[in-house]
Parts: structure tokens; C-alpha cells; sequence
């Protein structure tokens, strides 16, 4: 009898509350114990009201009491979807679903990824993609490089930033951090020879790199012996090579189209638009050091129609882009100022895009100067005669260009490492 002692002296010290009947059932028998009367008798059930709380008792459910964000995002956890009869059904969202939000959301803490399976690797990319994770600034850059170091080509294996400067000024160390690009496409972005992406060229993570692009970049002499170092002496860097458009630079000479040579594994080349005062001794010398044949027509692989955005982060680029679009949306209000100004000669005139078609104008003008390997063909062999004189007029036309090129290398051998080389090739 301790617990119904227990029980009433539990009823005596809140007998203020109207809790109502309790029922107790004791050996198969139902007791009913009373307010007050501190003991337990034999009653029947009474078919009574009962009321377990009071009139004014309210309950509120909460399943993050946190933030009244945390509490919001906890909607997700369902799939909200219509019947055929109209009425809202919802269920909830699958436990691997639930994670993949959660490790997306929280992305830029991961230690490590190498190792992890690449088929969930990319759901989880794309849900921190769709989250807008990578365009934040300091974690989003982190976040990337995880992936990057995991992934490799998976994560971007083509980028193309044509015409896209202020991307690359907005993005810099965002896409220093793709590894493994096979094609980089940088035309029109007035780069100029100390850019930090050129630089960043240099590197032995680029050197994966196949098709590069660096058409209209302002660049000079000094960009190209500056590019072309690690690979001429080092042996590192770009000396996987295989497309190259260097065209529409004005400011690259003869000797700058010297330190080409070092691409050894070139099958395409474009220099047309630059600087060339000798034009027949550099194709002759592309020819016989590279093995390059001038192109009669314009070849396809400088078209810029191949190269692409391809991976993983293609939306992440895009995401860039807008974000850059917004940024300078709110200059667009004063051009109409600057249109009074630009009228009554307060301001001059300045027209970029005119500017790189004169340029691609002034290329057509001067000639197609695209190079392509050719490849041997067998339906038509020549005959014995044909194949002695041409074998006799190509050691009259190697004797010559050797001569030639003896006289010119002993005259720039001194050229070819300078300090800034030499600096260049101590960072590696």
C-alpha cells in the first residue's frame, strides 16, 4: 500500500488543480480514487467527462529552437505533391537526400574529399552549386579547391572566358584553382604581358594544358619568352601544347615567334595579325623546326566555336558571370550623362569592341598566317625521279636555312635567358 499512500498525498498537495476522476486498477478491479477521501474504495465506473487539462492549456511544437531560419528550412524535409482528387499530400524526403542538404549547406568544412566516390561527389557539388555556395567569397574558393584536388578534370577540364576580363579580375584565385584544364580559352580579355593569370600559365598545374586561346591579349615579346622559360629550359609548364592562337598582338616580332619553338608537339598555329617584319623567313623557320605548313584557308581550330565550358562547375561559371552582370548593372543609368558629355566634346570617345574588329580587320588585310601539321597520305606515290630532285631541293633549301639560323643564333644566343628568366625559373 506504499504507492496508493504515495499517490494520495500526490492528490492532497495539488488538490487545487481539477484534474477529475483518476481510475486505478488493482487485481482486475477498477478503483476509482476521490478527492480528499485519501484512500482507494470500490466503485463502479462512472461515465463522467473527463479532462486531462484545463480550458485556457495550449501546446506548441517546435522542431529547432534556435533561429527562426533553422526552423524554416526544416520544410525541406518534405515533398509537398497534389493527387489526382486534388487534395495536398506530402512525404517525407529520403535520409541520403536529408545529408546531401546538409553536407551542402556546410561544404567549405570539409577536410578532405580524396578518395570519396565520384558518382556522389557530383550530387553533392551540384547541391552546393544549386545553394550558390561557390560564389561566396572566402568560403566558396575553399569549398572549390576541395573538389579540385579530389577531381581534377571532373571539376572543369575546358574553360572559355572569351571577351570575360572582369570575371577574370572578380575570380582570379577561383580559377587558379581548376587543375587538369586541357583548353583555356582568353581571347579578347587585354591581358597584357604581367598579368597574373599568365603567370599562373607558367605553373606545372597547367601543364595539362592542350588548346590555348590568347587571341587580342596586348602581349609582347617579352609575355612570350616569359611563357615559354620552364618549357625551354626546364622542360615543364605548356610543353603538352597542341593548339596555339596568338593572333591579333601587334607588339610580337620575330623574335618573339623564336621562342615558339620550344612547342615541339605543336599541331596548330596561329600568329596572324602580329608584328612580323620577315614574313617568309619565320614560316620557313616554323617549317623546319616545328614542322609546320602554312594553311591556305582558315583552319577550324581557331574558330572558337570548340572550346567550351565543360564540368562540373559550368553553372558555377555562369554563376559569375551574373553575378559581374548585376555588379555593373547600376553604371548603366549614367550613360546617358555620359552620352550628353561624349556630344558636347567634354568627354572622348572610346570604342573597345571597333577597336578588336580593326584589328581582326587589319589580320584579313595582312594575310592568313595559320600553320597545321601535315599528315603523310599514301594514295599517291611519286615516282624515283621526282622523289631524287625533290630530295636534292630540300638539302639545298636545309643547308641554307641552317646557315641562316647559325647566324642568328650566335647573334641572340645571349638573348635567350635573361634576369627575368632566371627569376621566372627560381620560383619553381
Amino acid at each position: 500500500q506504499n504507492w496508493t499512500r504515495g499517490m494520495s498525498y500526490w492528490l492532497h498537495s495539488e488538490s487545487h488543480v481539477d484534474t477529475g476522476p483518476i481510475y486505478v486498477r488493482e487485481n482486475g478491479k477498477l478503483h476509482v480514487v476521490k478527492p480528499g477521501a485519501g484512500g482507494i474504495q470500490d466503485v463502479p465506473p462512472k461515465a463522467r467527462p473527463f479532462r486531462l487539462f484545463s480550458r485556457g492549456f495550449s501546446v506548441e511544437l517546435c522542431m529547432n529552437r534556435e533561429d527562426d531560419r533553422a526552423r524554416t528550412q526544416r520544410t525541406d524535409h518534405f515533398i509537398f505533391t497534389y493527387t489526382k482528387e486534388g487534395n495536398l499530400r506530402y512525404s517525407a524526403k529520403s535520409l541520403f537526400s536529408l545529408v546531401l542538404g546538409y553536407i551542402s549547406d556546410n561544404v567549405d568544412h570539409i577536410d578532405s574529399l580524396i578518395g570519396f566516390p565520384e558518382q556522389i561527389a557530383e550530387k553533392l557539388f551540384s547541391a552546393a552549386e544549386a545553394r550558390q555556395k561557390f560564389a561566396e567569397p572566402v568560403t566558396g574558393l575553399r569549398a572549390l579547391q576541395k573538389f579540385t584536388e579530389a577531381y581534377g578534370s571532373l571539376v572543369l577540364c575546358s574553360l572559355c572566358l572569351r571577351n570575360r576580363y572582369l570575371v577574370i579580375s572578380e575570380k582570379l584565385e577561383e580559377i587558379k584553382s581548376f587543375r587538369e584544364l586541357t583548353c583555356l580559352d582568353l581571347s579578347c580579355c587585354k591581358l597584357g604581358d604581367e598579368h597574373e593569370l599568365l603567370e599562373h600559365l607558367t605553373k606545372e598545374a597547367l601543364s595539362s594544358v592542350k588548346r590555348l586561346l590568347l587571341k587580342d591579349n596586348s602581349l609582347s615579346d617579352a609575355g612570350l619568352r616569359r611563357m615559354t622559360a620552364p618549357v625551354r629550359v626546364l622542360k615543364k609548364g605548356l610543353e603538352n601544347l597542341l593548339v596555339l592562337d596568338l593572333s591579333c598582338n601587334p607588339k610580337i616580332t620575330d623574335v618573339g615567334i623564336g621562342y615558339l619553338l620550344c612547342f615541339k608537339k605543336l599541331n596548330c598555329l596561329d600568329i596572324s595579325g602580329t608584328g612580323l617584319k620577315d614574313v617568309n623567313a619565320v614560316v620557313k623557320r616554323i617549317q623546319m623546326q616545328i614542322g609546320l605548313v602554312q594553311s591556305k584557308v582558315p583552319l577550324k581550330e581557331f574558330d572558337h566555336s570548340n572550346c567550351k565550358t565543360e564540368g562540373w562547375a559550368e553553372q558555377t561559371v555562369l554563376q559569375w558571370e551574373q553575378a559581374v552582370m548585376e555588379a555593373v548593372k547600376p553604371q548603366e543609368d549614367s550613360r546617358s550623362r555620359t552620352a550628353a558629355q561624349r556630344f558636347y566634346g567634354k568627354r572622348h570617345r572610346t570604342e573597345e569592341v571597333v577597336k578588336c574588329k580593326l584589328l581582326e580587320a587589319e589580320t584579313k588585310a595582312s594575310g592568313n598566317l595559320q600553320f597545321y601539321k601535315e599528315k603523310v597520305q599514301n594514295c599517291h606515290l611519286p615516282s624515283k625521279k621526282e622523289v631524287a630532285g625533290s630530295h636534292e631541293l630540300k638539302n639545298n633549301k636545309k643547308r641554307a636555312l641552317a646557315e641562316q639560323e647559325r647566324e642568328r643564333t650566335s647573334k641572340q644566343k645571349h638573348l635567350c635567358l635573361t634576369v627575368e628568366d632566371w627569376d621566372l625559373l627560381n620560383t619553381y
